[in-house]
Formats: structure tokens, C-alpha cells, sequence
């Protein structure tokens, strides 16, 4: 392991916690686009280029901002005046518990898989972003347009939403 990966590695887990610790709105979704920027360069630290700009244009470039938007759009950045902590919080706590237990016992089984016959690693495919490119511009551009159609009306709907919120509020 490279002194880059304990870099991303500790970037990705301080925004990670930023972003469910903090208590102004704002800040935890500005954490949360760190947290998003630390797995694109992991991607790109792993050469997976398509998968780590898609992560930039996506997560980072759509996500993250419309959730900024929405949040200074419907006064949600206040912070709460009331406490943060649910009565169920141990359940939580349990439940995540669970699910980290699951997940660790998935890695530790996938690092125990024998490489392919007589021992040999199997190849990995080669595939180029220019190859994603022409599947996505040819075989998968309904779907592609489809995606971009919902995400349109979903910003829309947002926008739609915190107007009416904001002419209530008057």
C-alpha cells in the first residue's frame, strides 16, 4: 500500500465523518462532496478512469451541488433547535453493526477466492473509456437519455417544491 492510498484513504474517512458529525447542513453536505472527491481519486488511483470521472461528473458535478441547492433553497441549513438523537438510536447502532459484520465477512470470503484453473489469475477484460463511450453513444443511448430526462424533471420537481415553500413562508 502506497503512502497515496492512507492519503484518499484518510480524506474519504475524515469526510465521511464530517458529513454525519457536524451540525450545520451546509457544512455536512460540503463534507459529503469531499467524501465523494476522495472514492473519485481512489477510482483514478485504481486506473479506473471512466468510473472515477463519471464519479466526478455524477456524485460531485450533480449530487452534491443539488443537495446544496436544495438545502439553502428550504432554509434546511438552520441548525436544529431541538436534539439530533432519535429515541431509537441504540436499533440504529445495532443495525449498522449488522451490517458492517456482513460486509467485513464479504471481504474476508472474497480475499479467500482462488484465482481461475491451475492456479492462474484470470485476465481482466479490456475495455477503454472510447469503448464505453460508443456503447453508451450507440447500444445504450435510450437509456442514457432516459436517465438525463429523469434526472431534468427531478431538479425540476426540486425547484418546483422549494418555490412553493418559500411563497408559504411569506
Amino acid at each position: 500500500m502506497s503512502v497515496v492510498f492512507y492519503l484518499l484513504a484518510a480524506l474519504t474517512v475524515a469526510g465521511g465523518l464530517a458529513a454525519v458529525m457536524l451540525k450545520n447542513t451546509v457544512h455536512c453536505a460540503l463534507a459529503l462532496t469531499v467524501a465523494f472527491a476522495g472514492l473519485a481519486l481512489f477510482f483514478l488511483d485504481l486506473d479506473a478512469q471512466f468510473a472515477g470521472f463519471a464519479q466526478i461528473l455524477v456524485y460531485i458535478g450533480a449530487v452534491a451541488i443539488l443537495v446544496v441547492f436544495a438545502i439553502l433553497l428550504t432554509k434546511g441549513s438552520e441548525t436544529p433547535k431541538e436534539g439530533v438523537y432519535s429515541r431509537n438510536w441504540l436499533a440504529g447502532l445495532a443495525i449498522a453493526a449488522g451490517v458492517f459484520a456482513v460486509l467485513g465477512w464479504a471481504v474476508l470470503q472474497s480475499a479467500r477466492v482462488l484465482p481461475g484453473p491451475e492456479g492462474t489469475p484470470t485476465a481482466t477484460p479490456v475495455v477503454t473509456v472510447l469503448d464505453i463511450g460508443h456503447a453508451l453513444m450507440g447500444r445504450y443511448v435510450l437509456p442514457l437519455e432516459i436517465v438525463a430526462l429523469l434526472l431534468t424533471a427531478a431538479l425540476i420537481g426540486a425547484v418546483i417544491v422549494a418555490m412553493h415553500e418559500k411563497e408559504g413562508a411569506k
